[in-house]
């Protein structure tokens, strides 16, 4: 069996492809096969997407370093699928004005330049590692996605603290892309 296709890669391909499906069900509220459905239930169905999704980025990565089976793909795929994910619950969330528009553009601005600064450094052959900032970055927009999904109290305070913690582990990444 080919090594790239292992159980952590289909997991990020199976990420990749719940992103848009969770997109469709914040954005696209007045198809016609939601026309009977409360939006709650829009919200519910999206907030279970995210929740699967979320899940698989935390076994992906497990199971590629438990069964040693780390591969350029899924150094590829793995962000990939991460970006794909949050790019489509913070526009979704915005589309439906859940999100502030200042808010995504901060977090996507940093994401994009972020991916851009490891590209520049995969082609001078070094590594920008993740650092535990940018762990926790992740974590706290996970959980402002699934809060404002819901649309529970605080989601619009814990949004801030993403972007504020977005740019710090942003910092970090140019800081140490720097001192080497």
């Amino acid at each position: 069996m080919n090594k790239q296709f292992n159980l952590p890669n289909i997991l990020a391909l199976f990420r990749i492809a719940l992103a848009p499906l969770m997109l469709w069900f914040l954005v696209d509220r007045d198809n016609v096969l939601f026309s009977s459905w409360h939006p709650t239930w829009l919200d519910y169905f999206a907030g279970l997407i995210f929740v699967i999704a979320s899940v698989t980025d935390f076994f992906d990565g497990f199971i590629a370093r438990k069964w040693n089976q780390i591969t350029k793909l899924g150094a590829i795929l793995d962000p990939l699928a991460d970006k794909m994910l949050i790019l489509a619950g913070f526009l979704g969330l915005m589309m439906i004005d859940r999100a502030s528009a200042w808010a995504v553009f901060l977090i996507l601005s940093r994401e994009f330049f972020i991916t851009g600064l490891r590209v520049v450094a995969a082609d001078e052959g070094r590594n920008v590692a993740s650092t535990m900032a940018g762990k926790i970055k992740t974590v706290v927009q996970m959980i402002a996605i699934g809060f404002l999904l819901m649309n529970w109290p605080f989601a619009t305070q814990l949004l801030w603290l993403a972007v504020i913690l977005t740019l710090y582990s942003g910092y970090e990444y140019l800081r140490d892309y720097y001192k080497d």
